[in-house]
This record gives structure tokens, C-alpha cells and sequence, in this order.
């Protein structure tokens, strides 16, 4: 199977859950999403879905 980059922003997480929560009669408030957010993106790790990655860090230097 093909390696293919995908880059997950919990954010992006927390607004698409807000969206759907909310046409669903639900009104989260920002504290909520957070969490829900969080919990989501450990799930896709403990799952192995993604594989967690900073931004910010370089490769050792040889």
C-alpha cells in the first residue's frame, strides 16, 4: 500500500464536529469541541491512522 501524507488540524476537527453537532440540534460550546477535537485525534493515532508529527521538527543532522 502507497504512503500518502495527510495532514490533521484539530481545528479543523472541532469545527467539522460544531457543523455536525449543531444539524443535529446540538450547541457545543468551545471548551467541548476542544476536548472532542482531542479525543478524536488520539483515536485516530491509537488506531494508527496518522502518525503524530510536529511542524517544527528537522531531521538529525548528519
Amino acid at each position: 500500500m502507497k504512503e500518502m501524507e495527510v495532514v490533521i488540524d484539530t481545528e479543523e476537527i472541532a469545527e467539522f464536529f460544531y457543523s455536525e453537532l449543531t444539524k443535529r440540534g446540538y450547541i457545543p460550546g468551545t471548551e467541548e469541541l476542544e476536548v472532542l477535537a482531542d479525543i478524536m485525534f488520539d483515536y485516530l493515532l491509537v488506531k494508527c491512522i496518522i502518525d503524530e508529527n510536529f511542524e517544527d521538527e528537522h531531521p538529525p543532522l548528519d
